[in-house]
Formats: C-alpha cells, structure tokens, sequence
C-alpha cells in the first residue's frame, strides 16, 4: 500500500513537471494522456527518489537514524505532495487553455488496445524470469547472472542503509556502477512490496513508459499508427543474421529439427553473441536500462520540435543549409528554460542508466545540426554533463571514466571490411538497411534518422569503461529507434500490391532471430532452468540482523546466494561484476587468496587488518582459485559466530 502511494505521489508531482516539456502541439495524432503518463512516472519517480535519496543519506550520516527510509519517505512524499498542490493551485489561478487529452475516441480505443497488449507481454516476461515462490526467489539462468548485483544493491537498500553508497560485490569504497535504479526498488520493497513485485512493478512502469514514447515518436514521424505498432513489436524482436547462419550450419550437419527442438543456448557466432548480448533478454536482465531510455526519449521529444520547425520551412538547397549556420536564429535559444529543464531531467539519469544518457546526448548532437537555435542544445548539453558529472564526484572516487580511442568494438577482424560484416551479423538490416531508407523519407525523418545512428558510430570508435562490451548498449539505443523508421517502411510496403512479398520477406529478415531467441528466453527461464535462493534463509536472517554497511565481509566468489540477498558488503564477490564497474579485482583476488589458503596465523591476522575485513564466511569443501581453503587457520585466529543448520556455512568474527 505504502509502495502505491510513493509511486502515485511521484507521478502526480511528475504529471505536473510533464507539463513543461511537453509543450508542443499533439503532433503524434495520438492521445495526448499517453504522453503525459509516460512522462508523468519517469520524471516523478526521477525527482521524488532522488530527493528521498539524499535525505536518507543526511538522516543516516549525520543525524545517525538506522533506518532512515522511514522518516525519509514520509517527509519528501508530504513535500512532493506539497509541491503537486501548489502546481494545481497555480494553473487554475492562472487560467489557460484546457489540454486536451483525449482528442479522437477511435484513436484511443486503439490505443488502449496497443497499450493493453504491450502491458500483458511485459509483465508476463518480467514476472516469468524473475519471481518469488514460496520462500524461494527464483531467477531464470538467462539472468541470474546480472540480477546478483542488482539484488545485493537493492537489498542492501531494502534491509540496511547503504549510505554513503558501496558496491556490494565490493565492498568499503566507492560506488562506480549506477545504482538509483535499484535504489527506488529498494525502496519500493521497505515499503512493503515483495522483492518481485517490487523489482518488476517498477520494471514493467519503465519498459510500458518507454514504448508510449517510441511509439508516440513513431507515430509523430511517420504519421501511421501501424508503424508505431510495427515498431513495439520490432524492438521486442531483434534483427541479426545469427538464426540465418544457425539454419545453414544444422541444415548442413542434418539435425536442424532435433536442433530447433532442444537447444537452450543463445545462438551467434560473434564473441559473446551467446550471452543474448542482443536480444531482449538485455532488458530483462539490464531493468535499468528502459528507464534510462524512458528518460532519453522524453528529451528527445521534446526537441523533435526543433528539428520539425526547420524541416517546415520552404527552404531548398544552399537556402537550407545557410538557415541552419549562417542566420541569427540557427543561434539563439528560443526557449532556454524548458532547455535547461530537459538536459537536467536527463543529466539527472546518469546514475539511473549512464549509457542512455551519452546515447541521447548523442542523438541531440545530431538533432542540433539539423534545428536552428543551437544554443537551447548547448545550454541542454551543458547542464546534463554537469548534473552527471556533480554526480560522479560525490559518489565515485578518482576518474569515473577512462575515454580513448577503441576501434572496432569486439570485432574479431579489426579491418573496415571485418567491422562491417560485424555489424551485418549482429544488426542484420537495421543499421545497414536504415542508411539506404534515408533516400525514401522526408528532410525532417532524415535528420532524425541520421542523428539515431550516432550511438553506433561512438559503440565502434570509443570506449569509457574497462570492459568495451558494454559498448552493445549504444548499438542497442540505435536499434530501439531505427525501429520507427522500418516499421513505416513495412507499412508502405505493404500498402503496395506489388510490393507486398518484400515486405513479408523484410518482416522475417527483421525479426526471425529475435523471435528463435525469444524462444530460447522462454525455454531457457522455465521450469528446471531458474536458480534458487531462499528468502527466509537463516544465513541471510543472520547476516543481515548482525551485520551494517560499514562492515565487511571475505566470502567466496558469490553470485546470487542468501549471502548476497542480505545486503552485506562482500569484500570480493563475484569478480567479473566489480572488474567490468571498473574496480581493481586483481588486487583483492589475490589477497582473498591468501587470507583462504595460508597456514600462517600472523599472516592471516595482518590481511585482514589492512584490508578491513570484519567476518570471513567459511563453506564446507570451498577453495578458492583452485586453491583449497583452509578453515583451520580461520579458526585459531578468529571465533565461530555462526552456523548454518546444515553446518556447511561457518561465520567467523574477524573484528
């Protein structure tokens, strides 16, 4: 109930701020009310969970509350609430023009009907993937994976105070991986939500919120409500030639029917293609990553009003291009303001999903070059660089990125012709096919279609991070948009009797990998394909009544467990989640080493002192790096304060 009210005082205060950047005309066709929904839950829950974030850490750090979450929300809800009332008092005094929400009948029982559908497909996969049983939290094995340090982070929210904020798979320093996400979630689950209903509630808002603004781009673009429904369904169900070389391979060995059957594996044949690197299985396990796009794209409706005025323009050849650079108004700002107020709203995400923020700051790159008064782009830019970079100084230590030149991405064969090929696998006709629609839609969808394949272009030429593979999310931002352009190209197609048959082979070429892979999601996070961890765990029950924030923890090598449901702070958890944030992993891993395996006491004590370890988990027949673990020093050195009831898990007091 309490959960509700958060989520509904947000959106109220969000309904209120969406009036602001929603200023232009109904020029989608659409309902405008979708619109305002959409926008309404990701600026509402942006604003009221970051106030609630920084009040929880003031009631915490320095007024020493334990569970801060408390007199937290009910402060910053009576303020949001507050703030919504002096909103409505204020229009309603000013007067006005009515908005008008809901202008054609047809239009929105259409709507409904697309919306209904896309809410069902949602909740079903969030829920199908991740869920409570019993005492047991299941998770698919699609997913499990990226869900043990998203789960440890919310928990470590949900049952302790994470302020100021750690990485729970490596714990006692800063926080480099955006976290705010799991931050609301957390938050959701003290309120009383179960960790499921919570994790997908939000999910499901975000996702749902994303796709009524693609959608409403979509339609805005290209005028047909087919192709924005043609465009939902696209993203779901990627394009990629993966599914055709698969067919070729088994169609060659003979056991294509025997194959299509029983395989539970991702298919590809691009380095971690096999992970579902390109799939929707990213946005089930990557939650954060819609919410970021939810953001994203309500910056970029909001300047498809720029790029709309000047396309209208009578204006041809030179004429076009000197009224974009050499006139007084290709200059200046026009509504600075609102400028400002959507660069806040998406520099504001960085923590949320950072990807999605420098992936709309590059398509708004794009859409400056093509829209007069650039200065409301650089006054937009300015202020999203520096809320994200504030951001990053007060909660990361040292650089939060490393920016350099990386060619190629993960392409195998680094040669133009080898990128290429690269990108044709993975991208099937997307990409490449999207560069040959350019010649068949008006200046205005040019631009914008331009500015949307800027994403891939910094995914092959940059790299921020020490794993480049995350650069598949800027590939993944385009793709999401370019979506709008085929589904209207589909829509015209078919609208053809003659061309009706490409559009049914461009349908398949577009979507059969992603369907074979949704397949795949299904088969693979069913019954006998999900892993476990029990919610009313006595290890968990007792590491999170006993253990706080500050204190850290030598465990194994965790992935999701009842250990990392606790929110303890793992001195080394699962490595490959710490190392790809950008933590030093080598350093701690080989000292985790030591203090598992050595004989010497003296040693063993002076490990963990320098590093501040405060209690070793010790599990029965556990080593480390190949290593075998040595409980017998652990015991003279420190005492047992816990047992599991099976007496597999021992925890041993190192303070």
């Amino acid at each position: 109930m309490f959960a509700i009210v958060y989520l509904a005082v947000a959106g109220a205060l969000g309904w209120q701020i969406s009036k602001f950047l929603l200023t232009s005309k109904n020029r989608s066709g659409g309902s405008r009310i979708w619109l305002r929904l959409a926008a309404a839950f990701g600026t509402g829950t942006l604003i009221v969970t970051w106030a609630l974030y920084f009040l929880a850490w003031f009631l915490h750090g320095v007024l020493g509350q334990k569970r801060p979450l408390i007199l937290g929300n009910i402060v910053v809800l009576l303020l949001a609430a507050g703030v919504t009332g002096f909103f409505i008092w204020r229009g309603r005094k000013k007067g006005g023009e009515k908005e008008i929400l809901i202008a054609d009948r047809k239009t929105f029982v259409k709507e409904c009907i697309l919306y209904g559908l896309l809410l069902a497909f949602i909740t079903f996969t969030m829920f199908y993937v991740f869920q409570v049983r019993g005492t047991w939290l299941l998770s698919g094995n699609t997913v499990f994976s990226d869900y043990a340090p998203h789960t440890a982070m919310i928990r470590s929210f949900s049952m302790s105070a994470n302020f100021p904020t750690q990485y729970p798979h490596f714990g006692g320093e800063d926080v480099k991986y955006h976290f705010m996400f799991q931050f609301l979630v957390g938050n959701l689950e003290f309120l009383g939500l179960r960790i499921d209903f919570a994790y997908n509630l939000a999910s499901i808002l975000a996702m749902l919120g994303f796709l009524v603004l693609l959608t409403q781009i979509a339609r805005r673009l290209t005028g047909r409500f087919a192709a924005a429904v043609i465009a939902s369904v696209l993203f779901f169900f990627r394009s990629g030639l993966a599914f055709f070389l698969f067919l070729k391979e088994h169609i060659a060995a003979d056991d294509l029917f025997t194959t299509l059957k029983e395989n539970v594996s991702f298919i590809g044949y691009t380095p971690n293609e096999n992970w579902g690197l390109w799939n929707y299985n990213v946005y089930l396990n990557q939650r954060h990553l819609a919410f970021g796009l939810l953001i994203a794209a309500l910056a970029l409706y909001f300047f498809l009003d720029y790029i709309e005025e000047h396309a209208a323009s009578e204006l041809k050849g030179r004429g076009y291009w000197k009224g974009l650079f050499a006139v007084k108004d290709a200059w200046l700002p026009k509504q600075p303001a609102l400028a400002a107020l959507a660069g806040a709203i998406l520099g504001l995400s960085s923590f949320w999903n950072g990807a999605t923020v420098i992936g709309g700051l590059l398509i708004l790159a794009g859409f400056t070059i093509f829209s007069r008064h650039k200065l409301d782009y650089a006054i937009a830019a300015g202020v999203s660089v520096v809320l994200s970079f504030l951001q990053t100084k007060i909660f990361i230590w040292g650089n939060a990125v490393s920016a350099h030149f990386q060619w190629g991405f993960i392409a195998e064969d680094k040669s133009a012709a080898g990128v290429l090929w690269f990108l044709l696998e993975v991208t099937g006709v997307t990409v490449f096919g999207a560069i040959i629609l350019l010649f068949f839609v008006d200046r205005k969808c040019k631009a914008v279609l331009v500015s949307f394949l800027l994403p891939v272009v910094f995914a092959f030429t940059m790299s921020l991070t020490p794993d480049v593979t995350v650069n598949q999310k800027y590939i993944m931002i385009s793709c999401a948009f370019l979506t709008i352009f085929w589904g209207f190209a589909l829509v015209k197609l078919f609208g053809r009797g003659g061309t009706r048959w490409i559009a049914v082979l461009l349908a398949l070429a577009l979507t059969a990998t992603g369907v074979y892979e949704f397949v795949l999601i299904v088969r693979n996070n069913g019954e006998n394909h999900r892993i476990g961890a029990n919610l009313e765990s006595k290890t968990l029950a007792w590491l999170a009544e006993n253990t706080t924030e500050k204190e850290l923890l030598l465990t194994p090598r965790y992935s999701l467990s009842d250990v990392t449901l606790s929110g303890c702070m793992m001195y080394l958890g699962w490595p490959y989640y710490a190392w790809s944030a950008g933590y030093d992993t080598d350093y701690r891993g080989r000292l985790a080493v030591e203090m598992y395996t050595t004989e010497d006491d003296e040693l063993l004590r002076s490990l963990v002192e320098q590093e501040g370890i405060d209690y070793i988990i010790f599990e029965e027949g556990m080593d480390f790096d190949g290593i075998a673990a040595r409980e017998d020093t652990i015991a003279r050195c420190y005492q047992n304060v816990y047992s599991s009831d099976d007496g597999r898990l021992r925890i041993y007091n190192a303070k």
